[in-house]
């Protein structure tokens, strides 16, 4: 078993993930929007507002670089940030009717991505899959 390999497979998988995804925001004329942010707005499309720490920790990012992602979506307006009323230092961050309206394309594109990765597999070797990357991943957190 080549063990090396992991790490280049795992690359070329994220990054024709990534030009996937680009390739279809663009064919929906979303062309403000990168990859990067589809982690902050899969957990806002829940309709909640969140601390901008809360989502750092949710996507395994810096807070500095949550905060510049984030930067980019208000200044499109897919997202307001705010101060919280229970305490000013606290920022959150909730999405805009104009962000909500990005669900459904999101959706849509993730199945779309998802039946491309798990096409030629059989159910036991994408749970298979999933649980070795899983466990790569953790490892890290150790």
């Amino acid at each position: 078993m080549k063990k090396q390999r992991i790490i280049s497979l795992s690359a070329k998988l994220t990054d024709k993930a990534n030009k996937f995804i680009i390739a279809k925001l663009k064919k929906n004329n979303l062309s403000d929007i990168a990859p990067s942010h589809g982690d902050i707005l899969a957990i806002l499309f829940d309709g909640n507002a969140y601390e901008m720490g809360t989502i750092a920790k949710k996507i395994h990012r810096t807070n500095a670089t949550v905060s510049v992602l984030i930067d980019k979506l208000v200044k499109n307006g897919y997202v307001s940030r705010y101060k919280s009323d229970d305490d000013a230092r606290i920022i959150k961050v909730s999405l805009t009717q104009k962000g909500l309206l990005l669900k459904p394309v999101f959706e849509s594109i993730s199945e779309e991505l998802n039946s491309h990765i798990y096409k030629g597999l059989s159910e036991s070797e994408a749970m298979l899959l999933e649980i070795l990357l899983e466990k790569a991943v953790i490892s890290f957190n150790k």
